[in-house]
This record gives structure tokens, C-alpha cells and sequence, in this order.
């Protein structure tokens, strides 16, 4: 039996193909997706930026229904409704042991789908792992409502959490794509009591605002850093968050930190950093840079969906496209290129 998936053929190449329908094997689920999106990283990916096999199926963020289980898969059923997140850890070897289930089997182990496993951008996919990687989502959500929670949500959230930001703190967060969007939301519920955002696009300023920022900052108007130092009375930020993945905002982030503070980065870099002298007080301000890869697995996923569910935040807002699975090219378009206002496009195969 064959499906249709969109299929890496190699940088900038990028179609969408009849190709084998997975089976499950033991510990494994099948799951007929019901919607799914692009990522930034998918883009990082097509430009080449981030480099995996040619043939790959491509995409990593999705909610589905169980088609099918392997041996050994308990508690779940066909026909049930499941989100599953971007990182599928094992649950079992030393790294997941230790609470690093991102880094699953080794550096950057748990992220399989459309890394190094065929991905969710297709009508099925095989979820490895499945008893631990696997999330009932309940009747009363929505596919979109939940649609997020595998990945821009939780790492959206989880740069609050690496950088520690407690109640009372100031947060500044640089770019406003879907993942800065969800950096935004997280540091108001950790918490923040001045949020500050760093943004160019209009349509993102004003999404901003509605996911909790107090003050956004235009960088083609003033300059970040030094705006950043003045909202904070000269201090700096407690907590600056990198949501971008570029040098000069990894730069402003490390700048706008007062000493003794956290630059919690969640960029997917494509060339290698630099940390300039002066902004990191050259070595001795007691400053941390903290990387984060988001959490996996299915305790994880419930937390995010109980989140929403008591309606902690809404990030449907977020879905600005709609296409099906066989124009997800012209959604790649469309994301990649950032035209009309787009935020986040929802894939329906």
C-alpha cells in the first residue's frame, strides 16, 4: 500500500511522491496524520543549512490518529486520537536516564523524525518508541488547538525553563517567529513581569503583544541592546531569549543581559558563533548560555495539553495558512519566504 509524503531530494528540492506505507514493528505505532505544518528547522533543512539523506520524508510536527500497533504497545488503541511530539526518546539509555531525553542515544539523538527516521509531512507515519512517545489528546481540543504542543509550544517554553526565569524577572525575547511567539507566552506564564520582545514585521509585533509581551522593540528603528538597557533602568534583562538562530541576534541577546544573567538560546545556527569580548565581560560577568532542545516524551506532551486545555493559552491564533498535503510546496513558498503575514501554515493530508 502506498501514500502520498512530501520527499527531500536534496537542497532546494523538495516533491511530493507516492511512497510505501510504514508498517509497526515491535514497540512501534503507525498513525494516520490529521494535520501537520512547517518548521523553521524544515526550512534550515531545504536550504541545506541542516543536512539530512536525500529520499528523507521531511516534517516533524503533527497530530494523528492510531492506524496501527506494534507488539509490545499498551494502553492505546486504533482509532485513538494521539499528538506526538518532535523529540522521541527512549526513555532508557543513559542520556533519558539522566533527564536529557533530547539528546536520546547520544548529541542530538531524540530528534528522529525527519532527521534521521522518515517525518510527519504525509498521510502516515511510524512513531518509534511508541509507549513512552505517545499522548492522548482529549475529545473536547482540536486538532489545532493541540497541533503545536510537540514542538513550537514546548520549546517555546522550555527557553523559560533553561533559563530559569522565576516570578518578578524581565525577559527580553529576540524575533517573533512561531517559536519567539511561544518563548513569549511561556515567559508570562513562568512568571516574567516585564516582557520585552525584539521584532521588525508588524503582523509579529501585534501577535506579540497578544501572547503577553509589555514593551516591542522595531530593530530597523532604534537599537535593541541599548533600548533594552533603558526599559530596565540600565541594568539589562534577568533572562534574554534567542529565537532566531542568526549571529547579530545572538550578539544583541548577550548585550542586553544584565551581569549575572541567562541568554537561553533556542536558534538552529547554520555557521558557527562568535562571542564578542566586551558583551561577555570577557569571561569573568558571571554570565550563563544556556542551548536548549526541546523535552520529549508523553509526560511532556500531557503537560503542554493541560496547558491548553484549561485554557492556560491559546495558540491557534498562530495558524495563519491552510493547505493539503499535495500543495504543501506552496506552503513551504509561503513559510520559507515569509509573504503575506504568515505565521504558521496547518498541512492536512
Amino acid at each position: 500500500m502506498t501514500m502520498k509524503a512530501l520527499v527531500f531530494r536534496g537542497p532546494n528540492d523538495i516533491r511530493v511522491e507516492n511512497v510505501p506505507k510504514p508498517e509497526a514493528g515491535f514497540g512501534e505505532a503507525v498513525v494516520k496524520v490529521t494535520l501537520t505544518t512547517i518548521c523553521g528547522t524544515d526550512i534550515h533543512i531545504l536550504h541545506g543549512g541542516y543536512p539530512v539523506e536525500p529520499g528523507l520524508i521531511i516534517g516533524h510536527e503533527f497530530v494523528g490518529v492510531i492506524d496501527s500497533l506494534g507488539p509490545g504497545v499498551e494502553g492505546f488503541q486504533a482509532g485513538q486520537r494521539v499528538a506526538v511530539g518532535a523529540i522521541t526518546p527512549c526513555g532508557q539509555c543513559f542520556y533519558c536516564q539522566n533527564g536529557s531525553t533530547s539528546q536520546c542515544g547520544g548529541f542530538l539523538g531524540g530528534w528522529k523524525f525527519g532527521n534521521v527516521i522518515n517525518g510527519a509531512q504525509a498521510e502516515y507515519i511510524k512513531v518509534p518508541y511508541a509507549q513512552y512517545n505517545l499522548a492522548p489528546i482529549p475529545d473536547h481540543l482540536t486538532d489545532e488547538q493541540v497541533l503545536f504542543v510537540g514542538d513550537i509550544m514546548t520549546t517555546g517554553f522550555s527557553a523559560s525553563e533553561t533559563g530559569r526565569v522565576k516570578i518578578g524577572d524581565s525577559v527580553a525575547i529576540f524575533a517573533q517567529g512561531p517559536i519567539g511567539l511561544c518563548a513569549t507566552a511561556g515567559a508570562r506564564l513562568s512568571g516574567a513581569s516585564t516582557i520585552i520582545t525584539v521584532e521588525g514585521i508588524p503582523e509579529r509585533q501585534e501577535m506579540s503583544r497578544k501572547m503577553g509581551a509589555d514593551y516591542v522593540i522595531d530593530p530597523k528603528k532604534v537599537d535593541p541592546a541599548g533600548e533594552i538597557k533603558r526599559l530596565t533602568g540600565g541594568h539589562g534583562v534577568d533572562v534574554a531569549i534567542e529565537a532566531l538562530g542568526m549571529q547579530a541576534t545572538f550578539e544583541n541577546a548577550l548585550r542586553s543581559v544584565r551581569p549575572g544573567g541567562t541568554v537561553s538560546s533556542l536558534g538552529v545556527y547554520e555557521s558557527n558563533l562568535t562571542v564578542p569580548l566586551e558583551a561577555f565581560g570577557a569571561g569573568i560577568a558571571d554570565l550563563k548560555i544556556m542551548s536548549t532542545l526541546c523535552p520529549g516524551g508523553s509526560e511532556r506532551l500531557r503537560r503542554m495539553i493541560d496547558v491548553i486545555a484549561h485554557g492556560r493559552v491559546d495558540l491557534t491564533p498562530l495558524i495563519t495558512h491552510r493547505f493539503a498535503l499535495v500543495d504543501i510546496v506552496e506552503g513551504y513558498r509561503i513559510f520559507g519566504q515569509k509573504l503575506d503575514g504568515v505565521l504558521k501554515v496547518a498541512i492536512k493530508p
